[in-house]
Order: C-alpha cells, then sequence, then structure tokens
C-alpha cells in the first residue's frame, strides 16, 4: 500500500488516487463498492496499479472469462508473492523497522530485519533446489507459528513450489488425511514444540508423518530443544538458512504465471477426508491488496508503513495465519507469539496476549472472536495488563462478535485512559482467504456489526426465492467472480465439455488445462460452492445486510435454527445465554430433521460451583424469551464440562446435530480435527440414549 500521512485511512488514499489517476469520485462508501462490484476490470486493474504491482509480460485482459466458476484473471502476467515481500526491504529497513518480533512462552524474543528476511529466504530457497524442489512441486509443512515458517513458505513460493502447512497441535491422522492428498515430495518438520508450559516432543510423529507420505523424498528437520530423540534427516533447517554468498546476493524469486498454485489450504474436514483447496499466486496477490485498504495498514505513522506492528493470534493450522502473513506484503512489522494465549491447564491466564501486546508495542491486536470472549468472562483487565497506547485496532473472527463482548473490549481502552478503539471485526474463509465484510475506519461503528462489504466483493443475502434482501437475515452469497476464488480442489478432476460431444475428465496434472474454454472445475468444488445456486457463490453463513451497509453474521446456515417458521441464527441464541455471568459456553442444535417435530437442546458450560438447577434453567430460558423470543425456548438444557471445537474454534453445531439425530460419531466429525475431541464422549452416550428411548417407544 501507499504511505499514509497522519491518520488517514487507507481506504481513503485509495479513493483520493481514483480521483487524480482516474478521475473517479464516490459520495460515499456504498457508492464506491457499487462501482467495485460491477465494473470489475476497471476495479481490479487499479489495485494493481495502486499497489505498484508490474509484470514482465503483458497481460491480454484483466478478466478474460467472466464466469463462476472457472474465471480467468490477468492471462500472460506473471507474479510472485516473495517478491510483493521483498520489495519493501530497503525502504522498511532504512526506516529502522524490523520485519519479524517473535515471543514464546518461555519469553524467548527474537527480532529479524528485512536484510536477513531476504538473505534467509534466498538461502532457503536455494537449499529447497538442491533438495531436488522444483516448480509445481508440493511441500508440506509441520510447523508452528514461528519466524522460521514464515520463511520456508517465502522460500517455496519464490520458486514456484506449492505450500501446505498443518500445526504440531494437530493429530496425526487429521495431518496424514490432509497431505497425502496432494502428494508432497518435500516435509519440512518441526522435531518439537513448547505449548502449554509444556515441551511436547514431536519427533515421533514426523516419523510417523514421513512414513505414512510415500511421496516425500526428503525430510528438511527443524532440530528444536523440546525433543528428547534425534532423528535423522536429509538437511538441517540451520544449514539451509545458513548461506551468505554471491549466489545467496543475487537471488531473485521466479516470474510465476498469475494462476500458478500458491498454497493448499484445507476446509475443517467435519465429514470425509478435508478438501484441499488450491489458490493461485496472482489471486491471492490482489485480494490481500484489496484487505489491506480495509483492515488499514499503516494508516496512523506519518509518511511510511513502518511504524505499524501487527499481530493477529493464530496456529499455523487457521488461515488466519496466512492473513498475519500478508503484513509482510503491507511493509509492516509482524509480531508473532508461539503458544498458548491461556496459559496453561495448570495455571489459566487469559491475560497472556494482553501483556505480549504491550510488551512489544503492537497498534493492530487481531484474535478469534471466541478469545475475546474467554477474555471477558475471566474478568482480564487490560489496563493491568502492560501499556496498550500502541493499540490502534482490535480485529475479530472466526466467528460472530456479540455486542456484548465488543463492548467490553471497547470499556477496556477508555478506563486505561487511551483513545476510542476501532474494532476491524471481518468475517470471510478458507474457501477463498479472504474477507467478504469487514472494517472501514470512517463508517461509524455498531457493536455486534460489521461495517461493510469488503470492495471488490460481490456480497449479498438471498432469501429462500432466490431474491437479495436488505434488513433480512438470508443466505450470503457472492454474485460476481473475485480473483482469489479457488482454482480447483486438490485431486477433483476437472471436466470437460467438449463442443458437441461427452464430458470427460483430462489428467488433474497442476490444473493448468483449468481456465480454458470448456474446462471447469471438478464436482466437489462445484458442489461445495456452487449446487444451490448454479453461477453464484454460496457461502454457507447467514447474513443481514442492513440499510446503512452494516451486517451481521448469524452463524452458518446449515446450523441455523428454525422453529414454527421463524428462523434465527445460533449467534444470537449465544448472545442472550453467554451474556448471563454464569455461562461460560454454551451450544444450541435444532433436530428438525424430514418433517420431524422439533427438537432443540442447549448445552451449556457454567462457571465452577454453578450447578445447573432449577433457578437456574429459569435464568437461562427468561435471557432467551428476554432477548428473542418464546420460540426459541429450548426443549432440554443440559450442563456439560466442554463445547466441541473445531482447531479454530468454531462450534461443532452441525456434527452433533447429525450424531443426535443418529449418524454414527466416525461419519460426522473427524476428532483429529478438534482442538478437544475429548468433549465428544459425553454428546455420544448422549446419543445413544436417545437411540435406546426411541427403539423402546
Amino acid at each position: 500500500m501507499n504511505p499514509a500521512p497522519p491518520n488517514v485511512p487507507q481506504l481513503r488514499l485509495y479513493q483520493d488516487w481514483l480521483r487524480d489517476h482516474r478521475g473517479l469520485r464516490f459520495d460515499d462508501y456504498d457508492t464506491l463498492w457499487r462501482w467495485s462490484t460491477t465494473e470489475l476490470d476497471a476495479f481490479w486493474q487499479s489495485i494493481w496499479d495502486y499497489a505498484g504491482m508490474h509484470s514482465p509480460t503483458p497481460y491480454s485482459a484483466v478478466l478474460a472469462e467472466h464466469r463462476m466458476p472457472g474465471a480467468v484473471w490477468f492471462p500472460g502476467a506473471q507474479v510472485n508473492y516473495a517478491r510483493e515481500v521483498l520489495r519493501h526491504v530497503d525502504a522498511a529497513h532504512a526506516a529502522g523497522m524490523p520485519a519479524i518480533v517473535s515471543d514464546d512462552e518461555r519469553g524467548q524474543v527474537r527480532e529479524m530485519s528485512w536484510p536477513e528476511l531476504r538473505r534467509q529466504v534466498a538461502s532457503a530457497a536455494l537449499s529447497l533446489r538442491a533438495l531436488g524442489v522444483r516448480r509445481g512441486d508440493r511441500v508440506a509443512a509441520y510447523l508452528p507459528n514461528i519466524p522460521e515458517t514464515m520463511v520456508a513458505f517465502l522460500a517455496c513460493t519464490s520458486i514456484g513450489a506449492v505450500w501446505s502447512v498443518c500445526a504440531p497441535d494437530m493429530g496425526t491422522a487429521a495431518v496424514v488425511d490432509r497431505l497425502r492428498q496432494i502428494e508432497p515430495t518435500l516435509l519440512i518438520a518441526a522435531d518439537g514444540v513448547h505449548y502449554g508450559g509444556k515441551a511436547l516432543d514431536r519427533s515421533a510423529v514426523v516419523q510417523e508423518l514421513r512414513g505414512q507420505l510415500p511421496s516425500v523424498r526428503k525430510l528438511l528437520l527443524l532440530r528444536t530443544p523440546f525433543a528428547a530423540t534425534q532423528i535423522e534427516a536429509d538437511a538441517d533447517w540451520t544449514e539451509a538458512i545458513a548461506r551468505d554468498d554471491a549466489e545467496v546476493a543475487a537471488f531473485e524469486p521466479e516470474w510465476l504465471p498469475f494462476d500458478h498454485p500458491i498454497w493448499i489450504v484445507y476446509s475443517s474436514g467435519t465429514t470425509g477426508l478435508p478438501k484441499p483447496i488450491v489458490h493461485g499466486q496472482g489471486g491471492i496477490i490482489m485480494t490481500m491488496y484489496a484487505c489491506g485498504l480495509h483492515n488499514d495498514f499503516g494508516a496512523s505513522y506519518g509518511a511510511n508503513n513502518f511504524g505499524e506492528r501487527f499481530h493477529w493470534y493464530s496456529s499455523t493450522g487457521w488461515v488466519m495465519w496466512n492473513c498475519q502473513l500478508a503484513g509482510l506484503a503491507a511493509g509492516t512489522t509482524i509480531v508473532l507469539y508461539d503458544g498458548n494465549p491461556a496459559g496453561s491447564k495448570e495455571k489459566p491466564d487469559w491475560s497472556v496476549l494482553w501483556r505480549f501486546v504491550a510488551k512489544h508495542r503492537v497498534t493492530f491486536f487481531g484474535a478469534g472472536a471466541a478469545y475475546f470472549t474467554h477474555c471477558m468472562k475471566a474478568g482480564v483487565e487490560a489496563s493491568a495488563c502492560g501499556d496498550l497506547s500502541r493499540v490502534r485496532v482490535l480485529g475479530s473472527t472466526g466467528s460472530p462478535l456479540s455486542e456484548e463482548v465488543q463492548r467490553w473490549g471497547s470499556a477496556q481502552f477508555r478506563a486505561a485512559g487511551s483513545k476510542d478503539i476501532w474494532w476491524c471485526n471481518i468475517s470471510g474463509g478458507t474457501d477463498f482467504c479472504g474477507a467478504f465484510v469487514g472494517g472501514n475506519r470512517e463508517l461509524p461503528e455498531v457493536p455486534g456489526q460489521m461495517q461493510c462489504r469488503q470492495i471488490g466483493h460481490a456480497v449479498e443475502a438471498w432469501n429462500e426465492k432466490g431474491q437479495p434482501v436488505i434488513g433480512e437475515v438470508g443466505e450470503l452469497v457472492c454474485v460476481q467472480p473475485i480473483p482469489s476464488m479457488p482454482l480447483y480442489f486438490w485431486g477433483d478432476e476437472p471436466i470437460v465439455q467438449p463442443p458437441g460431444g461427452e464430458a470427460a475428465h483430462p489428467p488433474r496434472g497442476s490444473g493448468s488445462d483449468l481456465g480454458r474454454p470448456g474446462v471447469e472445475p471438478g464436482p466437489r468444488y462445484l458442489s461445495s460452492y456452487f449446487d444451490t445456486y448454479p453461477g453464484v457463490w454460496r457461502h454457507g453463513d447467514w447474513l443481514k445486510v442492513g440499510e446503512d451497509g452494516g451486517c451481521i453474521i448469524y452463524g452458518r446456515s446449515d446450523a441455523t435454527i428454525n422453529r414454527q417458521g421463524l428462523r434465527m441464527g445460533t449467534s444470537e441464541i449465544y448472545s442472550a445465554v453467554e451474556g448471563l455471568p454464569e455461562v461460560l459456553d454454551s451450544m444450541v442444535v435444532d433436530l428438525e430433521y424430514l418433517g420431524r417435530d422439533s427438537y432443540m437442546p442447549l448445552f451449556v458450560v457454567l462457571r465452577p460451583g454453578v450447578a445447573l438447577d432449577d433457578a437456574m434453567r429459569a435464568r437461562i430460558n427468561d435471557a432467551i424469551k428476554t432477548s428473542l423470543s418464546p420460540r426459541f425456548l429450548p426443549n432440554d438444557i443440559f450442563q456439560v464440562a466442554e463445547i466441541p471445537r473445531t482447531l479454530s474454534g468454531k462450534k461443532q453445531e452441525l456434527p452433533i446435530k447429525k450424531l443426535l439425530l443418529g449418524q454414527p460419531i466416525e461419519k460426522v466429525v473427524n476428532r483429529e480435527a478438534m482442538a478437544n475431541p475429548g468433549s465428544l464422549d459425553w454428546y455420544v452416550a448422549l446419543a445413544a440414549k436417545r437411540a435406546e428411548a426411541a427403539a423402546s417407544a
């Protein structure tokens, strides 16, 4: 993004640029958004130009094939994500800012300069080539949220290898389920991690991964002090990044086709194998720059972007790790935390990240909505965590952020005597590695809402008739293509429709045949996004767009509550129930199915020492009646120890719904893809009791 004068938002700078360079003036944000979602060629060309991108070869069009799926963007252009990052080296270093600051549970702080980042990336890239990695090869990583992982990705993408990372907190089976599908040739792995106050030896897991991934020819090992067993490897990470010679100095990332695969990310994998989603270099770069405008990187720090310190807490298994990485491409310092944000089981502490943010003078602090909820419930006092005066933005995603939690967070900064904080609440997905709705610092804030639909993203809420609605809850759809929509799913053979002939399936290859006339993405891709509305992306969320353009996400549309014809997102019930101080967490499912009467159980996690007695049940029911409607009173309330959640913190509503409707647990959820798989046992027992009762009825 361009340098920002003091206190001028990036979206305002972009609009000024459109006025000065395109002669375009917009009276308000809605007019800008409508232009960006109808004049696609002009808009995405402006993003290319405004970001200062260039290609050594010309492209024949911006959007050559205007269709969904199968849109073809910038044919003929060549790009490389690593180039977008490394072009900031000289200016950022001259401004005295590091590229990466990292910290961990043991308090080990490291800083990496921009020149050192460039040197390590070049050395690692040359080492990858020496290990036999070539353009198009898949490189699998089993690494935590540390600088080495950032360097490894940039090295891979700089030589055209296709990156795919799994977090070491994932179960071995979940990692194998993902990586075996893409047949990686190289595995980069850490032999240990430190998490939750404990050193965790992962050497046996690394050996098991290598044994279960027959396509892997080489192992590049990051040795740590946490492994009790030394294992053999084809190369060590410390040696891979050690070079500092003329070849390293002369290294340049390869120019790659706009649609060359950049990485493979995965769906949550609640049923069957996770979907391996392939994104393209150019599409990710373009959407990254559009998102940067909304995230407002670097807006408040003088005549450059280099005062920003960006932290979004994530593991490497969540797409927000990719968002954190994108901070480098905006010329900002990214600040990484490797560890448990809640301390440890023995000593819970939800103030860990707040102290970390204060210590490292973070300006943009993002995390999952569930994290901020936990902080409120735990009684965290931000003012007691250090100097947070540099924080100007709180970012939230992963699940809907309630009005109560947002007000709590804002009050924390007011109590500390700080200026009003800006909440950049976003909602998007792994599927397209971006945001459909997000923030705009110039628009009014309404707690519990997101400020706007993102430029370039033609998002609408559709009713049951497939019509766009305002002020009503509907299906979130995107009616125009965006560059970062998946190229394809790995292994999902494309369908060829020759003129006058029958459909055929060409070899999978790298997917380079996609985009040709008559070639469409495969059946898994089509069924994931386009089975409900052909030619229109259905995202699977409930959305309400207000008259003012503000947006509310109501949770997954396939987990929505429908009681006596009145539809309600589960997040509204959670807002009511979890507003009670005694309730730490909750989950609700509606077992209405194929004409059966609705049966809606509510599961609650209560504070230690609080019992689910008649008085507590009455308080919960009163909260629902008062906030929502008597229609949404649960049929039963159960006190549970935990709510099942995915690795990214999302409640497992749909799997539990399917389980209680009689499907076997192994068919509805992948335990290895869960943050707390042990929590399932209680629900399995409940499902068995329901089945016994039904059989004897």
